[in-house]
């Protein structure tokens, strides 16, 4: 069963108005949304394999951070420029064109791509998916070109705030 599991980046800073968006680093509350969430994330089936993310600082903090909190893991992942995204069609691209031999696929990305592909997709409507929050979708048996228009089931959304 193929599954997609989203995570956006957790809360950035805005402190410094020099700094480009791709190179703002996470706050303190980011940091501590990485710390409760990471366990969450496991404990909701996230095995955390085949794991991209963007470039962006924040999200790169984000995934350093939760496998900083699972240190009986051994996890990698890898940057994938297209990630950068924040429309939904370029995020659905991407999936779209994963190798069908990944079976699961953790994406470290940005709003509103990530909101707007899980409404596009997902069986249930999400108002927003707030920053660390976690999604699973269940594709099945299909193929990644399959996704589309209500193919997945939402198995799993999870949120700083229900931890803290």
């Amino acid at each position: 069963m193929k599954k997609l599991h989203l995570i956006r980046h957790a809360k950035s800073s805005w402190s410094d108005g020099s700094l480009a968006d791709i190179e703002r680093p996470l706050n303190k509350r980011g940091l501590k949304s990485c710390e409760v969430m990471a366990e969450q994330i496991v404990k909701a089936g996230c095995a955390f394999e085949h794991v991209f993310c963007s470039p962006a600082l924040r999200a790169q903090s984000t995934i350093e951070n939760l496998c900083a909190q699972l240190t009986t893991k051994e996890i990698s992942w890898q940057i994938d420029q297209a990630l950068y995204t924040f429309e939904v069609r370029d995020l659905l691209a991407w999936c779209q064109s994963l190798d069908d031999s990944l079976t699961e696929v953790v994406v470290v990305g940005h709003n509103s791509a990530l909101t707007d592909l899980i409404n596009m997709v997902g069986d249930q409507p999400l108002e927003n998916l707030p920053t660390c929050g976690y999604v699973q979708l269940a594709l099945g048996d299909r193929t990644w070109k399959d996704l589309s228009t209500g193919s997945t089931e939402l198995l799993s959304f999870l949120k700083p705030k229900m931890f803290m």
